[in-house]
């Protein structure tokens, strides 16, 4: 498709500028789930696949593996057809504005391209993310990296033994780097397979897998639907660490001496010998407290070490198996 001239272009629901016929493709670029294509005549059509998309490439007069009413962008050149199915987001806009662009201005580094900068996922999930923020929903943040959907979200929490409710802000930058790692691993393992396969042996680890046994502890796999767009989410209550944010301990003020007329030490503990002190409204501006290092959340440093469970060797599940979510 590269260099070569647009001689149609058909996008029933198209938001936005369509590309002229005679303009030539002069990019294609996929950042995760998103593609773009990049028009000489400075138009860029933006998809996004999210679960249900695809983009097929025909030969001229080859029969389509998919029904027309399901396609949202018909594209041709000499001797070729690009089709877009079911692409929840399918719009246009000029290359000059990028940076105006709702989604394409902000997209993390694509974990599919092999030598990925993870590091550099790791400083945007300080940067932009909500400490609170789940980790699954962490991992669906294409701001922060691309490439990560429902399926490897559940997959590469699993890998890592971590369970998905965890508040981004209760874990360590080592366990950060490990999470973009592993997608990234699972990720670029998968591209040229028809079938995902994140265990040896092939299928999945818990996606999909209510109630099947744990293949790591044999506990039975839970689902859950979580987050602002409800996706479904799956994992192993017993070998998937939950963290908590660290609390700080109370604050400890000792050997008061001379103080009188205290009107407010509500926010001051184990306060001893006060007297002799006069008009004094707010004492802990006046007391030097003990142990304020200690009291201080170390969030940068997250959990201690944790030994990791490893694997048990057990069969994967016949894939005939089917969530009743999933068919809602």
């Amino acid at each position: 498709m590269l260099g070569k001239p647009v001689t149609a272009f058909d996008a029933p629901r198209l938001a936005g500028r369509r590309p002229a016929v005679g303009s030539t493709i002069e990019r294609v670029e996929a950042r995760g789930k998103h593609l773009e294509i990049g028009f000489d005549d400075g138009v860029v059509l933006h998809t996004h696949m999210r679960m249900s998309g695809s983009w097929h490439l025909y030969r001229e007069g080859e029969q389509w593996r998919k029904s027309s009413k399901h396609a949202r962008v018909v594209m041709e050149v000499p001797g070729w057809v690009a089709v877009c199915f079911s692409a929840p987001v399918v719009e246009t806009y000029l290359a000059a504005d990028h940076r105006r662009h709702p989604g394409l201005g902000s997209l993390g580094p694509d974990l599919c391209v092999e030598g990925v900068d993870l590091d550099q996922c790791v400083a945007r999930m300080a940067r932009l993310a909500d400490p609170a923020t789940t980790l699954d929903e962490v991992l669906l943040d294409q701001r922060l990296c691309c490439g990560v959907g429902n399926v490897y979200k559940s997959e590469v929490l699993w890998a890592c033994a971590v369970h998905p409710f965890t508040p981004l802000g209760a874990i360590g930058l080592d366990l950060r780097h490990e999470l973009v790692e592993t997608a990234a691993r699972l990720l670029q393992a998968n591209l040229q397979r028809a079938d995902r396969a994140t265990v040896p042996g092939g299928g999945l680890a818990v996606y999909g897998r209510t109630g099947k046994p744990c293949l790591r502890c044999a506990t039975p796999i839970e689902v859950h639907r979580h987050g602002e767009q409800a996706r479904v989410t799956y994992w192993c209550p017993e070998c998937q660490e939950l963290f908590a944010v660290p609390a700080p301990e109370p604050m400890e003020v000792e050997d008061v001496d001379d103080v009188d007329d205290v009107e407010d030490v509500e926010d001051v503990e184990d306060v001893e010998d006060v007297e002799d002190v006069e008009d004094v409204e707010d004492v802990q501006d006046v007391l030097e407290p003990v142990g304020t290092e200690a009291a201080r959340p170390a969030l940068a440093a997250g959990p201690p070490e944790r030994e990791r469970p490893q694997p048990r060797v057990i069969e994967p599940p016949a894939p005939s198996f089917t969530d009743p979510l999933l068919t809602r």
